[in-house]
């Protein structure tokens, strides 16, 4: 609002959806169609979550990166050769699609004959289960945390009430919610950092707000949702040696596990030269090398491409695995739908929601990934699922 009071004949925006909810970033993207529309506007947008955005676009900007040529074209056709793209319009290249659906409307339109195809496919979580990720009975009955009867407040405000929710190990489990629903709270609760003003909480048999700091990443870690508030010193190598040592981890740990999620940056780097996206898998790494019980990550792809993404993807799994509960506070539909066993929904700091993902998010118009949209009513939500699913049918 501020900058659109100079009237300037272009705005740029740089990823301005990635800390909202989806019926957020859709109110704000349709504004800024409107500001297109109305106002002759010129809107460049930078965004890494393609499926919000680039059925809005007039033309895309591949910049591939390592000096390579950008791309510059028509969205269907930048796409059509792209390495990555939005789940709608991988799904039209799995169906054979011309031109490529950018829109879930645009592919409901045409899916009918993919519905058929899929309608005698029996559901398997083969979303999870792509690349020897874990899929539902790797989750063991072995309870890592409980939280019962949870009510935190910030002053007079109640971010919490009354809660009850408990976490498995091998458990993978995605928490939804509006923007204010009470999700960063919960996991900061579970992390120790807010005492409960009711209830009470308990990770690994522990009271976690009582825990000693060096003690506590052995039971749980957080990466919040501003990564670099983990992050002090002055080189990535730094950061990574201090995380080991203050997990008691092997050397090298935090390193190889920043390395696997984002390749080729050099360790005496400067953390706060990183992308906002490097800095949160560095953060994930000092997280992840006390190999806590309980994992909690507060919007994971913030500032994530697509392949960091699949890394992350991989990584969960991988923690699952493992034996580790995962917890997810996240706006981004399409990660729940790949990777968590459970959606938890909260509204107002209260649970309104809690089964099996693939239960919950189709249930839901606005946590849908656009696969969903597109198949419903049948209840698939990966291009993998679907995939897989042809593959079987032969």
């Amino acid at each position: 609002g501020s900058v659109l009071t100079t009237h300037p004949a272009v705005l740029v925006l740089d990823e301005p959806t990635s800390a909202l909810d989806p019926p957020a970033a859709e109110e704000v993207l349709a504004l800024l169609q409107r500001l297109v529309h109305d106002l002759g506007l010129t809107v460049v947008l930078a965004e890494h979550r393609l499926e919000r955005v680039v059925q809005y676009a007039d033309r895309v900007v591949l910049v591939p990166g390592g000096g390579a040529c950008l791309v510059v074209g028509e969205p269907a056709e930048v796409l059509a050769d792209a390495p990555v793209a939005p789940p709608v319009v991988e799904l039209g290249r799995l169906a054979g699609w011309t031109p490529l659906p950018l829109s879930v409307r645009d592919a409901r339109r045409r899916a009918g004959s993919l519905r058929e195809r899929l309608v005698l496919a029996p559901h398997r979580d083969t979303g999870r289960e792509a690349g020897g990720g874990p899929g539902p009975e790797k989750v063991t009955e072995r309870i890592v945390a409980r939280v019962e009867n949870l009510t935190v407040r910030h002053g007079q405000v109640v971010a919490v009430h009354d809660l009850d929710l408990t976490l498995r190990a091998g458990e993978i489990v995605a928490v939804m919610g509006r923007n204010g629903a009470g999700k960063s709270t919960l996991l900061a609760a579970l992390a120790g950092m807010h005492a409960a003003a009711a209830g009470r909480v308990r990770v690994d048999g522990h009271d976690p707000h009582r825990l000693a700091p060096r003690d506590l990443v052995r039971h749980v870690g957080l990466v919040p949702q501003e990564a670099g508030d983990l992050l002090y010193a002055d080189t990535v190598e730094h950061e990574c040696a201090q995380a080991d040592h203050d997990a008691g981890a092997r050397s090298g740990t935090a390193a190889g596990i920043f390395a696997a999620l984002v390749p080729g940056v050099r360790g005496e780097t400067h953390p706060r030269d990183l992308s906002e996206g490097q800095r949160l898998a560095l953060a994930v790494a000092v997280v992840l090398a006390g190999e806590p019980p309980l994992v909690l990550l507060d919007e994971p792809t913030r500032g994530l491409d697509y392949p960091g993404k699949a890394q992350l993807v991989r990584t969960l799994r991988s923690l699952s695995a493992a034996g580790h509960a995962v917890v997810l506070a996240t706006h981004d539909v399409e990660l729940a739908a790949t990777v968590a066993h459970r959606t938890v929904v909260l509204a107002e700091g209260e649970i309104v929601s809690d089964g099996p993902t693939r239960e919950v998010v189709v249930s839901s118009p606005a946590f849908a990934p656009q696969v969903a949209k597109i198949l419903a009513p049948s209840a698939w939500l990966t291009v993998d699922e679907v995939a897989a699913a042809l593959r079987a049918a032969g």
